[in-house]
């Protein structure tokens, strides 16, 4: 078997490296437009699928793994932040509040296609203005939906309580990973 992790996230290649696997990292192509009518429970999945078409026909043996993180509050979207002002939005927004973290992932092979979704709900405290400065300032989480990475300063500093996989929230369900990739 031939793995193939469609991500140019770090945080996705040391999750499925720490999980035993080899594999290679492979770029994809596609513009990541979720209907109106997706709910944000249903668009990781739907994002993740839509990655796994727009890569080319899978060669016999080769396993293709993709993935999407949505962060939402309220069924309404938080994407990666547009600029400085977006990701100081988002964080005020997500400040002494729950909201939910889901994760899509697809594996694919030239037989079969296979996308779940898990879900994590984590709510933080109050984030002050001067903590979202200094997390901004140093940490830029402009590659991150929500606005944060649950592996950084915020989430070490500000976050009282995860229900569901901290794996989830970083970007990967790897316990669903690992379950499907065992079977395949």
């Amino acid at each position: 078997m031939k793995l193939l992790l469609a991500s140019q996230s770090p945080r996705r290649k040391e999750l499925l490296s720490g999980l035993g696997f080899e594999f290679e990292v492979v770029k994809i192509d596609c513009e990541e437009i979720v209907p109106a009518h997706i709910t944000a429970g249903e668009s990781a999945a739907y994002l993740s699928e839509l990655k796994s078409k727009a890569f080319r026909e899978l060669k016999e043996g080769e396993v293709l793994l993709t993935a999407d993180t949505v962060v939402a509050i309220d069924n309404q979207f938080l994407g990666k932040p547009k600029d400085e002002d977006d990701a100081r939005n988002i964080l005020k927004l997500l400040s002494g509040k729950t909201h939910q973290v889901f994760t899509g992932i697809t594996v694919k092979t030239s037989e079969k296609t296979i996308t779940q979704t898990d879900m994590a709900d984590v709510e933080f405290s109050t984030i002050t203005d001067d903590e979202i400065e200094y997390y901004i300032r140093h940490y830029r989480p402009f590659d991150k939906a929500g606005s944060y990475g649950i592996q950084e300063w915020l989430g070490m500093a500000k976050i009282n309580k995860i229900n569901g996989s901290f794996y989830t929230i970083m970007g990967l369900p790897t316990h669903l990973v690992y379950e499907i990739l065992k079977e395949i």
